[in-house]
């Protein structure tokens, strides 16, 4: 293949043609990268994130920089006379507020000199992301023993893709990618999209370079020996609905360029700059870490699982007018997603209870109040996701707010009810009552409409998704013999969530004196756990089959949804022992962790997304589960693997891994597309613990109780700090006494009940 310098003309990156500079050979960067990178690094603040490799550059194949699912910088490159540098290391920092690569040069090109060897120059690029604005600082350091003259260049474009694009959907019509120019000393980048939204880019550098193209800032550094040199950029985003926007579109709202934009170029574009940004971000994440207890044990390793998990957790949450809210996991689903956010709240409310009234106010603001077959739209639902994009504000895809899940309204049910009960709050509660009711009625007319009085789904059009449960891809619900089953389809573990959110609902309307509606809704959910014995159990596996189709036929399925049956404490005691034992049987556990399809099933795979992968909020649920009936042992087993599969990913567990057997001296296989982080596998081991602790609080009674606490191997003592008990805080210790694991608390205010 040609070197595209040779050939003049146009070379194409990042999905863009660029031109191809005469007489600049010394800068341009002739390595064309055709393949996804295995190692990303990801930043984010509110609804723009930036995903890059090891080096800090971006590559247009699933990375770049966001805001609102477009990506507004599909290619940033860092090159040293026409290559990149060589790696050292590439690294978020614990608090996931900056990014640092560590480079040295290649060895470099004469430029009216003598050439400069290979690793002499350190390359040090700290990137910070604070609002809608990158900003970031080069520094170069000479430890050679002559002057060096560096060639650095920095490359980027646009090609302004919405986020279905990046993922392989394909558009018929595009906006206008408005060319870019060179203005008073920066770069403008813009596109008016087919949403009548003008998305906007500049930027600036410092100090001012030898030459700036469109898409590319050329320097000549001269180095002296022993010394450093520092060059900076600054990429600021806005977007602006324009006239005849779509509504979806202008009820998006504008994103102005930051501020400083309006100041001195010194302020905007600098160390100042990026200082100032890198303390913005190290505020924002402080104070979410002190909204939230802290765990510490004797363990350092366990101790670095669970302070990645608090800062991913802290990464994904935006701060919206309802509240804090964890948006799911970047890079695919970096916006509001109700189950995802919902069991995220579940999995940490003991912990962080503020979260879970964030997501509750937003998801009852976004509460479904017409029908809409489009969108999967009915009175009472609450939404599945939330896209701010061109695709999705102009209809391209449905998803601007779509309500295509089955279990995200009982489930905001249910955790109103824990949160009532975790903290005492029935203001919020009195706060929410016309949105309870409303999604409780729509799960209680799905139920009357179904034969068996189960809540059911089939999607209502063809744009939505095919399962509407927590496993929705396509192929994720199937007979025994791996035919896909008629609709409507009632899964089992969805029934589980129906029946308590009926039960939260009764003890709601009891609590305010409504005592016939009270009694409709514990009825509604005692026939519920009746049907599911009923219909769902399979003696002869022992075990609950996944779904019951629109014929009433079972689909006989071993699946890890069984487990959310014992989450939520459906089965009879007896039948709830089988599960787990299936459960912790090969069949499902990997020794990494519980499968989500049962080995030997008819379409199973491990390296499928729902049909043999490992998830750790899945487990995380299974754990609940089993320590609910009585195989707390089990439940720290499953912690223990799930801690030991994170040591392997970096102390950060991925959004799922595949379910291939634990092998000695292997780790677990990644999974190629899992997002990293994800809210709720970054929520895992905090429901895993506190099931293994047997934590539960009354903040009404300033009581808590913990029912037989175990711990996992290696680890000694465990510390819960600043928990709060209603108006007070309290920390619990567990330490391991003749045996066994025995708690204490720091104040005799806060009562602590063991319970045998």
């Amino acid at each position: 293949m040609q070197d595209p310098e040779s050939l003049g003309g146009v070379t194409r990156e990042g999905g863009v043609d660029h031109p191809v500079h005469e007489s600049d050979s010394a800068f341009i960067a002739p390595e064309t990268p055709e393949i996804a990178s295995a190692d990303q690094h990801v930043l984010k603040s509110g609804d723009t994130f930036i995903v890059n490799d090891s080096q800090g550059d971006i590559t247009g194949v699933d990375d770049g920089l966001f805001v609102n699912d477009t990506r507004v910088l599909s290619s940033l490159r860092l090159t040293f006379g026409g290559r990149r540098a060589s790696l050292l290391s590439g690294s978020v920092s614990s608090d996931n507020t900056a990014f640092t690569a560590h480079l040295t040069n290649r060895p470099l090109p004469p430029l009216g000199g003598s050439t400069t060897p290979e690793g002499v120059i350190h390359v040090e690029r700290e990137r910070v992301l604070s609002g809608t604005m990158m900003t970031e600082a080069i520094e170069l350091t000479n430890y050679g023993t002559e002057e060096a003259v560096v060639p650095l260049s920095i490359s980027f474009a646009s090609d302004f893709r919405d986020m279905f694009e990046v993922r392989g959907l394909k558009r018929e019509r595009q906006g206008t990618v408005v060319p870019p120019r060179v203005e008073d000393g920066e770069v403008r980048l813009e596109y008016i999209g087919l949403d009548k939204v003008a998305r906007r880019v500049r930027i600036e550098f410092s100090p001012t370079p030898d030459k700036l193209f469109a898409d590319r800032a050329d320097f000549t550094v001269a180095l002296p020996a022993q010394a450093c040199v520092s060059v900076y950029l600054t990429v600021a985003i806005e977007v602006e609905p324009l006239a005849g926007a779509a509504p979806d579109a202008r009820s998006a709202g504008i994103i102005q360029a930051p501020n400083c934009l309006a100041d001195s170029k010194e302020s905007r574009v600098g160390r100042a700059a990026v200082r100032a940004a890198l303390v913005d971000a190290h505020i924002v994440m402080r104070e979410r870490r002190r909204a939230a207890a802290h765990v510490r044990s004797s363990n350092p390793l366990f101790n670095a699982w669970i302070n990645r998990s608090i800062a991913d957790l802290g990464l994904l949450t935006t701060d919206l007018p309802t509240g804090p809210y964890p948006y799911a996991g970047i890079p695919w689903f970096s916006t509001p997603f109700g189950r995802d956010a919902i069991i995220t709240s579940l999995q940490t409310l003991w912990l962080a209870p503020a979260l879970a009234s964030g997501v509750l106010r937003f998801l009852a603001a976004h509460q479904a109040l017409e029908d809409s077959a489009f969108r999967d739209a009915a009175v009472g639902k609450i939404m599945h996701e939330m896209r701010k994009s061109e695709m999705a504000a102009t209809g391209e895809v449905p998803f601007a707010l779509y309500y295509g899940g089955v279990d995200s309204t009982p489930l905001f049910v249910v955790l109103a009810g824990a949160y009532a009960e975790r903290t005492g709050d029935m203001s919020l509660i009195d706060e929410l009552w016309p949105a309870l009711e409303r999604a409780a009625a729509w799960v209680a007319g799905v139920c009357e409409r179904n034969p068996l009085g189960l809540l059911d789904y089939k999607r209502e059009s063809e744009g939505g998704l095919a399962n509407q449960g927590w496993k929705d891809s396509h192929d994720s619900v199937f007979h025994a013999d791996g035919r896909f089953p008629d609709g409507p389809i009632a899964l089992v573990e969805v029934q589980a969530y129906a029946s308590a959110a009926f039960e939260t609902m009764a003890k709601f309307a009891t609590h305010r004196g409504l005592v016939e509606e009270a009694a409709r809704y514990a009825s509604r959910a005692a026939r519920i756990r009746r049907c599911v014995e009923d219909k769902y159990w399979m003696a002869e596996s022992g075990f609950y089959g996944i779904a019951l189709d629109g014929h009433g036929e079972l689909c006989r399925v071993l699946a890890s949804n069984a487990g959310h049956l014992l989450a939520f404490g459906l089965p009879e005691y007896e039948r709830g022992r089988a599960v787990a034992g299936v459960l912790e049987s090969a069949l499902f556990h990997t020794g990494w962790g519980v499968r989500t399809l049962a080995a030997g099933q008819a379409r199973f795979n491990p390296m499928a997304y729902h049909n043999g992968s490992v998830w750790p909020h899945d487990n995380a649920l299974c754990a609940r589960g089993l320590a609910r009936y009585g195989r707390k042992e089990a439940a720290v087993r499953l912690l223990q693997a799930l801690f030991e599969a994170a040591v392997t990913f970096d102390m950060r567990l991925p959004e799922l891994f595949c379910g291939f057997p634990q092998r000695r001296g292997e780790p677990p296989t990644a999974y190629p597309v899992a997002c990293l982080p994800q809210a709720w596998a970054a929520g895992s081991p905090f429901m895993m613990l506190e099931a293994c602790l047997g934590v539960s609080i009354d903040a009404t009674r300033r009581e808590v109780r913990v029912e037989q606490p175990m711990l996992p191997d290696g680890i000694d003592w465990l510390e819960v700090g600043d928990l709060r008990v209603g108006n007070a805080t309290v920390t619990l210790t567990f330490r391991r006494v003749d045996g066994k694991v025995v708690a204490s608390a720091d104040r005799s205010d806060i009562k602590v009940v063991a319970v045998l």
